[in-house]
């Protein structure tokens, strides 16, 4: 696909090499068009190699530099490989954008909340019966797999000027969804590392920051959001809309404005641990 002309070109990410993790999805392939169109070169970094490939042929064709590659943000010798290959075709990386996250079957009650009734019936899952194994898995993916890509492209970083890391959080991260305690609590942690790697880091010019999206319609949860028999909203989504004073879904290509400020120096250069809403105000809202 050939991405639209974006709402402004930041003109000091021209050249730039940008890394992507979770590079195969949608969300951030939508991310690494919106780079290349401000001529970012563009690595999309995905455990499914063919996805990233896919994605990074769809973006521009021939007219960007956009590579796909294999790397498991959970095994410190592919992103190794990754970041050698990412230095060797384009140079050393100057903007992380850490997209891998995910949720686990097994870190997810049945119920929002917890009834006597439910307890000792085996088709409903509360939190007693939650599984260590899935909540170890989530925390997994979505906390190392900030940390292992953070130790090994922001090495390259290191003594260069106008570089950066953009973590993907959550408004799950200031208020929890139900049903999903292992992922909400996940990326409460990711938006606590990005706090305490902009301070770790303000010395070294590496600025570290992160985008907390609200609920984004894509085509990973529409099935969830929307009722594949009616074409209705489902119950769960209707009560998501009734507590977004937007009313309505995100889309992904709203992610796109922020990023581009974030990863911009000359726009947001005093910018530094701070974890913005895009979330149609969401947060900001007490239901009452």
């Amino acid at each position: 696909m050939i991405y639209p002309e974006l709402p402004f070109m930041p003109t000091d990410l021209d050249g730039k090499v940008v890394v992507i993790t979770g590079g195969g999805g949608t969300l951030c392939a939508e991310l690494g068009g919106a780079l290349a169109r401000c001529g970012a070169k563009v690595a999309l970094l995905d455990l499914d190699l063919k996805a990233a490939e896919t994605a990074a042929a769809n973006i521009c064709g021939e007219n960007c530099d956009v590579i796909g590659l294999f790397a498991d943000v959970l095994d410190e010798k592919t992103l190794l490989a990754a970041a050698e290959r990412v230095k060797n075709e384009f140079g050393p990386c100057d903007l992380l954008i850490n997209g891998v996250g995910g949720n686990h079957p097994r870190g997810t009650t049945t119920h929002d909340f917890l009834e006597k009734a439910d307890l000792g019936d085996p088709e409903i899952t509360t939190f007693f019966d939650l599984d260590t194994g899935g909540i170890d898995y989530v925390f997994k993916l979505n906390f190392l797999g900030v940390l292992m890509p953070t130790q090994i492209f922001a090495r390259q970083m290191m003594g260069r000027e106008g570089c950066s890391v953009i973590n993907i959080s959550s408004m799950n991260a200031t208020r929890p969804y139900t049903r999903i305690p292992a992922y909400s609590a996940a990326k409460a942690a990711v938006s606590n590392l990005t706090q305490w790697l902009a301070v770790h880091f303000s010395r070294t010019g590496i600025r570290v920051n992160a985008l907390a999206p609200g609920f984004l319609l894509t085509s990973q949860n529409f099935n969830l959001m929307i009722d594949q028999t009616s074409g209705h909203t489902t119950e769960r989504a209707a009560r998501i809309l009734t507590q977004t004073p937007m009313q309505r879904f995100g889309e992904p290509k709203e992610l796109v404005g922020p990023l581009l400020w974030l990863a911009s120096a000359a726009a947001s250069g005093y910018v530094n641990g701070a974890v913005i809403p895009v979330d149609g105000g969401f947060q900001a809202y007490a239901g009452v």
